[in-house]
């Protein structure tokens, strides 16, 4: 055999691992794309019921949200009539209410002062714990402006 002959030989047994290495990575490809193939379907037939159960939820949130507005709206409503009516209340009957019981005030201080007017004989005028006595009057005029 000669060179040429051997380099030959030689060219093609690399030539045939070549190609044989080639075939066992496309063999492998071929494997993972089905693979990858079968996951992508499996996934799919997952995501679809998932999708309407979701797009579902999301309609029935929606209309509970529509149903919260609504309440909102009639809570609204609700606390202005409120308001409105408070204000009636109050000015149809806060001014006589006022006067009524600033007249019972009025009648009960006269009585107690017409009480108290006359003390009964040997009794001790009523002292009423806690309150201040006014201070005794030194005649004049009082000077209002502090003293340094």
């Amino acid at each position: 055999m000669s060179g040429g002959e051997v380099a030959g030989i030689l060219v093609a047994v690399f030539w045939a691992i070549l190609v044989s290495f080639l075939a066992l990575v496309l063999v492998r490809l071929a494997q993972t794309l089905k693979a990858t193939t079968k996951m992508v379907a499996e996934v799919s037939e997952q995501a679809v019921p998932l999708l309407a159960d979701a797009s579902a939820t999301v309609r029935s949130a929606h209309t509970q949200l529509a149903r919260v507005d609504a309440i909102a709206a009639d809570v609204q409503e609700v606390t202005a009539n409120a308001s409105a009516l408070s204000s009636t209340v109050s000015s149809a009957f806060g001014g006589p209410l006022v006067k009524v019981a600033a007249f019972g005030y009025g009648v009960r201080r006269a009585i107690g002062k017409k009480g108290e007017a006359a003390p009964a004989a040997g009794r001790a005028p009523r002292t009423v714990v806690g309150r201040t006595l006014p201070g005794a009057r030194r005649g004049g005029r009082r000077n209002r402006r502090s003293k340094d």
